[in-house]
């Protein structure tokens, strides 16, 4: 039994890493690759460049600046989109992806894929996977200079693309962004609970949600 009434739904939000791609990507960056590059650059320990990076990273988390990819590169003094070309093969989608689009086009849904995402990383997992083809429109955060968890994003969405918060779902691994979106009106919500797939899954009681999007359509 599917977990939504599709005719109640004219437009669909997506959120791109941790849930249409593998948060394993992101994850592996920011806390196994950039700790190397950090220590190798300030001639330290890992051990010591994991603390430093915990400290900065948590004094950041929920702004804007958490996700722009110029902040850490001017902050850490490291090259951090072309950091990101070096694993580069990590990039993945996760499950049933494509099939869940394909499926939400052959229904007449309006997909935007809403991400807090960076353009430059935005660009280079575009090269990898093709995703902006795959969905009407694609919208970073830093298009609007406003994060997701932000009530003013979700204004600027609405103001761009004209949607109906009471027609909408959004699918977001982000519970900070699902409660924004629930704040501004956004009626349907789902959260993934396997956003990285080489981790366990994050179950919660708050949100309803999905471990891969097969749970969305009859195969």
């Amino acid at each position: 039994m599917s977990l939504l009434n599709w005719k109640d739904i004219d437009t669909v939000l997506l959120d791109m890493d941790g849930t249409l791609l593998d948060l394993h990507f992101d994850n592996f960056f920011w806390l196994t690759y950039m700790t190397t590059c950090y220590a190798q650059k300030n001639k330290i320990s890992e051990a010591q460049a994991e603390k430093e990076l915990k400290v900065v990273f948590e004094e950041t988390q929920g702004t804007l600046n958490w996700y722009c990819l110029d902040y850490w590169t001017e902050r850490l003094e490291l090259p951090i989109a072309e950091l990101k070309k070096d694993i580069r093969e990590k990039i993945a989608f996760r499950p049933y992806v494509k099939e869940f689009l394909s499926f939400l086009r052959d229904n007449g849904k309006l997909t935007l894929i809403v991400t807090n995402a960076h353009r430059d990383s935005v660009g280079l997992k575009m090269e990898e996977t093709r995703l902006d083809d795959l969905v009407d429109h694609l919208i970073s955060s830093h298009d609007y200079q406003e994060p997701k968890e932000s009530q003013a994003f979700w204004q600027h969405l609405q103001n761009e693309e004209s949607f109906d918060p009471k027609r909408t779902l959004l699918i977001d691994d982000s519970h900070a962004v699902l409660r924004s979106a629930q704040q501004y009106g956004i009626a349907h919500l789902l959260t993934i609970f396997l956003p990285d797939l080489q981790q366990s899954p994050k179950l919660t009681d708050e949100f309803k949600g999905v471990h891969h999007f097969n749970e969305l359509f009859d195969n």
